[in-house]
């Protein structure tokens, strides 16, 4: 049975991890004084205001808000789920997740680690019938005829998927268990009348790969005539076919050396491309070139090429790419369209071309606001007054999409010169919003930077959520027990963590807050720059719980004296009642300024 992964795992891992480490990797860092600064990785900025903390084991932008541990910037970076952030960080520690006793509908049952091992089986399944199967020469001279070399296909991993109802299933389905498993990874199809068979049968296997090179999908081109002619596994918990993109973690490092991505719509496409040495391609998977599919486009590379056929489809998928690309844009980042001869695709184009020609057809490729512009235009006669408000109509919802920005407002003024309308008169709205419960929406809202706390329990909190060996230090820990101001609920939270979690740094206390109610007030604590010295922060914490012990004390006073004029009290409440009235007179003498 799948279970929970323990707290306590949670909270070593993070322990263990250097958060410095697991950002350079993919965002690289410079020292600034004790911390570590980048450019914020989430919003486009000139002057970096992205801060790593050794010691907190933070990040947090001054800019846009982001901020989280390890586990946060690899959900929010790479677009993990909390699992797989988990699992990844693991990996990197050379630890293994365990879990707990119970029913968990997690990484198991859903995000899917045990379906990951099936998929590598099956990759491993479809390798081998390509080398050892009675049928593999329909396959090996396909790929022959095709121009595929061995090493290529090596490469690739492609395999073959042998004609018949339940090859795999015999080889990878030996009970009812992994039966249904097979069948939530997608590799088999469950029969209405019960009973399972094999979806991919008699094809060249393109397995595929998410970010982190593990197998989350197959694609299968039929050998002969048949269809679909290709077909691609079904959405899983594994794979959303809008997310990932075909070669993308083969591509990474050749992507980096170029500085820019070409997208294109095959898998054949991909490989054909490598083979010829042009290898920062990767292909969308059946669907048009999301949102999802650019932001981590342009997390490798700030350029994108879109390739599409010359025909009338191509045309009609790079005007979906545009359109999609549209919210994504900011400065810096630059998309392309690149048309091909008809009847051409980018595998018969290297091959007839070769590598040069093919590249020098990158330099032609058409710049994404010339595209909008020369496709709207072509619709309307810029001749007439009314064609050229009919324009602004036309481009008005697409501009609107754009975020805010200097490629924005210069696209706007492109409009107002071919419209001939001052860019004020423009009816173009703000930048649309995020969608609600994004990344970047939630950022947005925040406030620009930590603000210094108001009160003292905000600071006492800011204290120990920064400095976690403060509470070491707490002696009485009941004298506020009843102490009623705002912020003691969360307080008394921390003060629990701690007293039942050693040596959590501030990382794992918030993350272990994650589905509460405060860790949107402990993030932002936790970034606040405290004024005390390091050498003076103990004295400072002793001297505002000293302080809280004090409001506390008068707030019990003023609820005895009510209770004494309503109802009178028992003896023991009279003795609690002169024991304050007299530390209240105490404390006046040797300190009225308080009061």
């Amino acid at each position: 049975m799948a279970g929970r992964i323990p707290k306590q795992f949670i909270d070593e891992l993070l322990t263990r991890s250097d958060i410095v480490d697991v950002i350079d990797s993919y965002v690289p860092l410079k020292k600034a004084g004790k911390d570590y600064k980048a450019c914020c990785p989430f919003h486009e900025e000139k002057t970096p205001s992205f801060t790593v903390s050794v010691d907190k084991q933070f990040y947090h932008c001054f800019g846009c808000g982001a901020h989280g541990s390890a586990i946060g910037f690899l959900m929010d970076y790479e677009h993990m789920s909390f699992v797989e952030a988990v699992e990844d960080l693991a990996a990197r520690a050379g630890l293994k997740v365990p879990k707990e006793a119970g029913v968990f509908t997690g990484p198991d049952k859903d995000s899917g680690t045990d379906l990951l091992e099936i998929m590598r089986e099956a990759a491993r399944f479809y390798r081998q019938q390509l080398r050892e199967h009675p049928q593999a020469g329909r396959a090996v001279d396909y790929l022959k005829r095709r121009g595929i070399t061995g090493e290529i296909a090596h490469e690739f991993g492609l395999g073959f998927a042998p004609d018949g109802w339940d090859n795999l299933l015999r080889a990878l389905g030996k009970d009812d268990a992994s039966r249904e498993a097979l069948a939530r990874a997608g590799l088999v199809v469950k029969k209405d009348s019960g009973g399972y068979y094999d979806r991919f049968r008699d094809r060249v296997m393109f397995p595929i790969e998410d970010h982190r090179g593990r197998v989350v999908a197959f694609g299968g081109r039929v050998i002969d005539k048949g269809e679909p002619k290709y077909l691609n596994s079904p959405e899983t918990p594994l794979f959303h076919k809008g997310r990932e993109l075909y070669g993308l973690f083969h591509a990474r490092e050749a992507i980096k050396r170029e500085n820019r991505v070409l997208v294109v719509e095959g898998y054949m496409d991909v490989v054909a491309l490598a083979q010829f040495g042009v290898d920062f391609a990767v292909a969308t998977l059946g669907t048009a070139t999301t949102r999802d599919h650019l932001e981590r486009l342009f997390r490798h590379a700030p350029e994108v090429i879109f390739c599409f056929d010359g025909d009338r489809a191509g045309r009609e998928a790079a005007w979906r790419a545009l359109d999609n690309a549209l919210p994504a844009l900011r400065e810096g980042w630059q998309a392309s369209f690149l048309f091909l001869p008809e009847g051409e695709d980018p595998d018969t184009l290297v091959r007839k071309e070769g590598r040069d020609a093919f590249l020098a057809r990158l330099k032609t490729a058409i710049p994404l606001p010339d595209y909008l512009f020369d496709n709207l235009m072509r619709q309307v006669d810029m001749n007439r007054l009314d064609g050229r408000a009919r324009l602004v109509e036309l481009a008005r919802p697409l501009l609107s999409k754009m975020p805010q920005g200097i490629l924005r407002q210069m696209m706007l003024d492109r409009l107002a010169e071919l419209s001939r309308i001052s860019v004020e008169k423009l009816p173009v709205p703000a930048a649309a919003a995020e969608p609600a419960g994004s990344f970047r929406a939630a950022s947005s809202s925040r406030t620009r930077g930590p603000q210094e706390p108001a009160s003292n329990v905000r600071r006492a909190i800011a204290l120990l959520l920064q400095h976690p060996e403060l509470m070491e230090k707490m002696s009485d820990e009941n004298r506020l027990a009843d102490l009623d101001l705002p912020g003691m609920p969360l307080f008394r939270a921390l003060h629990q963590l701690l007293k039942n979690s050693a040596k959590l740094n501030t990382a794992a206390i918030i993350e272990s807050f994650s589905d509460s109610e405060y860790k949107h007030h402990l993030s932002r604590l936790a970034v606040w720059d405290y004024p005390a010295q390091a050498e003076n922060l103990e004295a400072e914490f002793h001297d505002i719980l000293n302080r809280l012990s004090e409001t506390s004390a008068k707030q019990r006073t003023e609820r005895l004296l009510h209770k004494e004029s309503a109802q009178g009290l028992d003896q023991a409440e009279k003795d609690e009642l002169a024991r304050l009235l007299s530390l209240k007179r105490d404390i006046s003498r040797l300190s009225p300024s308080r009061h």
